[in-house]
């Protein structure tokens, strides 16, 4: 060490060189701990905001539950109306089960269009962590995207 010292002029110059190409080598490669610890605190952050913009709302709370219930409510009527007018084409003669297919069909793509909001409703009271992944695919579905 010393006559590597010697060559760069101090052995305080070795060590700053050591120290340097090891904090460089060590800022070269990402690792997967390093990976983990930045994502644990992107998730936590996130997790932070959601909490924080809910204690900014409490005052529209009960509004957001209305539109909640109220749109949920709606999609699983025609869900189970749709069920009961199915299962009714089996007990019916032909013309009448027609009929009764043809407004399944009907309350199928009506319901069908509400899945999106249904979706984001949900995720939003019972998967908030997870929001931000649910709400682009609602928002595709509600889009009528692939």
């Amino acid at each position: 060490m010393s006559l590597l010292g010697k060559l760069f002029g101090s052995d305080k110059a070795i060590d700053k060189v050591t120290n340097t190409a090891s904090r460089l080598l060590d800022d070269a490669f990402y690792t997967k701990e390093e990976q983990a610890a930045d994502r644990a605190k992107a998730t936590t952050e996130a997790r932070g905001l959601v909490i924080e913009w809910l204690k900014a709302t409490t005052g529209s709370r009960l509004a957001r539950r209305v539109i909640a219930i109220s749109v949920t409510s709606v999609w699983l009527l025609t869900h189970v109306v749709g069920m009961i007018l199915a299962i009714a084409t089996a007990f019916v003669d032909t013309a009448t089960a027609a009929q009764l297919a043809s407004a399944v069909d009907i309350i199928d793509n009506r319901s069908d269009g509400m899945t999106g909001a249904v979706m984001l409703i949900l995720s939003f009271y019972f998967a908030a962590p997870h929001a931000g992944d649910i709400a682009r695919a609602a928002l595709e579905r509600f889009g009528n995207k692939p």
